[in-house]
């Protein structure tokens, strides 16, 4: 597996592979081609039907700027390797100088057909969860402290970089007021969460409110552009910050502590990634949320101290119970039903560790299990459901 530095990236949303990845891939062709004059993307799949709503041609445009790049919305051609391909062309003078396809695949990874690889080199020799528990148990570490011997000291000072961004995001999400561009008139309502105090409202009310006051302020954020962390992507990064956020304040928890949960919950991550998919446009909103949702449950549970059992049950239960569940944002815009989904994730991860404390000798489906389950489901899903904005919710508002 790689690096956890290729799972939590830190960026402008409102999407990882719509916005991200397509950025990257034009920065890198723009260097690949110092003589050009213009630029052209053209935009399949996924990135064509909802891309206007993320951004995707704002994207493209702000990297090969002060040049112009024209962007070409090709929603009919079928056939693809990827949903979300897209093919950049570099002129000068008229003449084209050279051509790319490109894959967007999810998280902000690209890959560039006909070239070699360039993923980063796999820093993890073990691919599952059962293989890393039994190495775990063996040696006497947490999955934190595999994740540390894997990779080193530099992650540290990454994931600590990490959580500051996280918490910024949070900040100025609270601090944000006003409506979200894209035309659907959704007001930010994260400082409205965040500022109501009911009278005699008890602790789980106030958990409820506090924790959604969070993953609203952080997807907010992403909706409207601003910086955040992929927790796994950018439609999913409310989940994990909120969830972390809220146990800080409530139990005192250092940012070392944190440091360490994140590190855990980008285990879980990073397994899920190498299995299956983090990608939306490849198997739906469950590789998102259900990832997200998957990554806090871990990440609390280290937490709150609990054993290599019981974080593989939070784990997994936060998983099995996204299965199936489609994406469809309204308009292609990172907001209905995106922003609310991350905060009903970020309850459920919690609930995913109660229950941990007092089921996992019962459970009989293993992590491994589930996220293999997650990528069948998700590649049986019709196509209308993966990102096009062509069926469920997306559909239903449009009638």
């Amino acid at each position: 597996m790689e690096s956890l530095q290729e799972l939590y990236r830190i960026g402008r949303g409102p999407s990882s592979s719509h916005t991200m990845g397509p950025s990257f891939a034009a920065e890198r062709f723009r260097k690949a081609h110092p003589q050009a004059d213009s630029f052209q993307a053209v935009l399949y799949g996924s990135l064509a039907k909802t891309g206007r709503g993320h951004l995707t041609d704002v994207a493209i445009q702000e990297a090969f700027a002060p040049l112009p790049a024209g962007v070409i919305f090709n929603t009919q051609q079928a056939d693809l390797k990827h949903p979300n391909t897209m093919d950049l062309e570099a002129f000068r003078d008229g003449e084209s100088l050279g051509k790319w396809r490109v894959y967007s695949v999810g998280g902000g990874k690209i890959e560039i057909e006909g070239r070699p690889s360039e993923n980063p080199q796999d820093v993890y020799p073990l691919s599952t969860f059962d293989a890393i528990k039994a190495y775990c148990r063996e040696n006497g570490l947490r999955l934190w402290e595999y994740a540390k011997a894997c990779e080193g000291p530099a992650l540290w000072d990454y994931l600590r970089e990490v959580w500051g961004a996280m918490l910024a995001s949070i900040r100025h999400g609270l601090g944000t007021e006003g409506t979200l561009r894209g035309g659907l008139d959704v007001q930010r309502k994260a400082t409205l969460l965040h500022r109501q105090h009911p009278a005699g409202e008890n602790p789980e009310t106030r958990e409820n409110r506090l924790v959604c006051a969070y993953a609203f302020a952080v997807s907010e954020e992403n909706a409207g552009g601003g910086v955040i962390v992929t927790a796994p992507t950018c439609g999913a990064c409310g989940v994990l910050p909120a969830v972390m956020r809220y146990h800080q304040e409530r139990y005192g928890f250092s940012d070392e502590e944190i440091v360490r949960a994140l590190a855990t919950a980008g285990v879980v991550g990073d397994l899920i990634k190498t299995n299956a998919s983090i990608s939306g446009a490849e198997c739906g909103c469950q590789a998102e949320i259900g990832s997200a949702c998957s990554m806090a449950a871990a990440g609390l549970s280290e937490l709150f101290g609990m054993d290599l059992e019981q974080t593989e049950y939070a784990a997994e239960v936060a998983m099995e119970h996204h299965l199936g569940l489609t994406c469809d944002p309204i308009a292609g815009l990172v907001q209905i039903p995106c922003i609310e989904r991350n905060a009903v994730a970020a309850m459920r991860a919690i609930n995913a560790v109660s229950l941990a404390n007092f089921l996992t000798d019962t459970r009989k489906i293993s992590f491994d299990m589930v996220v293999r389950t997650m990528y069948e489901t998700g590649r049986d899903l019709f196509s209308k459901y993966r990102e096009t904005s062509e069926g469920g919710l997306a559909k239903t508002y449009r009638e």
